[in-house]
């Protein structure tokens, strides 16, 4: 019994060296080769730029956006002018008006010598 007892406590002893050997360092193996790697950094390098281009160029267009717009509400400004400017012409240029200035100035009008302009 004792040598039975023996040989238990040497095989078990066996499988407790068996079971942990040295463990050299385990070789990480990367997901990527390192072409791979370039491939990847160049390929976010370019979309970053893309990014920053697209970026740059929108706000370009919002600032040329905005200039037209400026200039559109100067347009319609000066054609409001220039339209209120035509009603004064053309009120100011009746012939009622006309005579009464003359008379005003003491001139007299000639019937011969009007002639009449269209425009």
């Amino acid at each position: 019994m004792m040598s039975n007892l023996a040989r238990k406590l040497q095989q078990e002893q066996q499988q407790r060296t068996v079971q942990s050997p040295v463990k050299a360092p385990a070789r990480r193996n990367s997901i990527l080769t390192p072409g791979e790697k370039i491939l990847v950094f160049v390929f976010g390098a370019i979309v970053c730029f893309g990014a920053t281009f697209m970026v740059s160029k929108q706000a370009a267009i919002y600032e040329v956006n905005k200039e037209i717009q400026i200039i559109e509400g100067n347009i319609q400004e000066q054609q409001k002018i220039n339209s209120d400017l035509e009603i004064q012409i053309s009120e100011l240029s009746t012939y009622e008006r006309i005579k009464q200035v003359t008379e005003k100035l003491g001139l007299t009008l000639n019937e011969d010598n009007v002639k009449g302009v269209e425009n």
